[in-house]
């Protein structure tokens, strides 16, 4: 309980700079906000049902794999496994809970026409447009960013089969530049993943 009471933490604390700045970018959504009503309740609902829910189980992986990857004998794997592991969950996690709760949301709240089926059909064309930070669901996937670089720049400082990567960089920025890259390769990743599912 300690653990998931300290990924929640970390959690809001990813989540509500990167929120504040998408109202902030977003034209007249501030304004709207704050005239409260509809808007503001709808907002509401969508951040605590949708997004602190998604942000807060993709960063439990992410602390929890890097923990684990920290109780690695010297002489074992690779960390690097580690950084694939947290990739291939985060686009799991990501679609898969996204595609979840708004099913629940058409059958709870009557969102996209009350139909799962049409809940279902814009996950893929929502998710390929979060990386560029177009809507809120791109909040919830660079909120993340705070269980990935921890785990990412561990793992890059350790690893024999990232020590190229590494070395792009200058010394000292050298980990942290590569965890952003990964971090990013990861979000052309979903984009990817969303376009393919988007023409099938």
């Amino acid at each position: 309980m300690k653990f998931l009471g300290n990924v929640l933490l970390f959690s809001l604390a990813g989540l509500m700079p990167v929120l504040a700045l998408y109202v902030l970018l977003s034209p007249g959504f501030a304004s709207a906000l704050a005239d409260g009503g509809p808007a503001l309740g709808r907002f509401l609902r969508q951040v605590l049902t949708n997004g602190l829910p998604v942000v807060v189980i993709v960063n439990y992986v992410g602390f929890f794999l890097f923990a684990l990857s920290r109780e690695l004998p010297a002489n074992s794997r690779d960390p690097a496994i580690y950084i694939a592991v947290d990739i291939f969950l985060r686009l799991g996690l990501f679609f898969g809970l996204h595609a979840l709760i708004y099913v629940v949301s058409a059958d709870w709240y009557g969102s996209f026409g009350g139909s799962r089926a049409t809940a279902l059909r814009v996950v893929a064309p929502t998710l390929a447009r979060s990386a560029l930070f177009e809507n809120i669901s791109g909040v919830y996937l660079y909120a993340t960013l705070i269980s990935a670089i921890p785990l990412y720049v561990s793992a890059v400082r350790r690893s024999s089969r990232l020590a190229p990567v590494v070395r792009l960089f200058p010394a000292p920025i050298g980990p942290v530049a590569a965890a952003l890259l990964i971090f990013a390769t990861g979000a052309v990743c979903l984009t990817a993943l969303a376009g393919a599912i988007m023409r099938l």
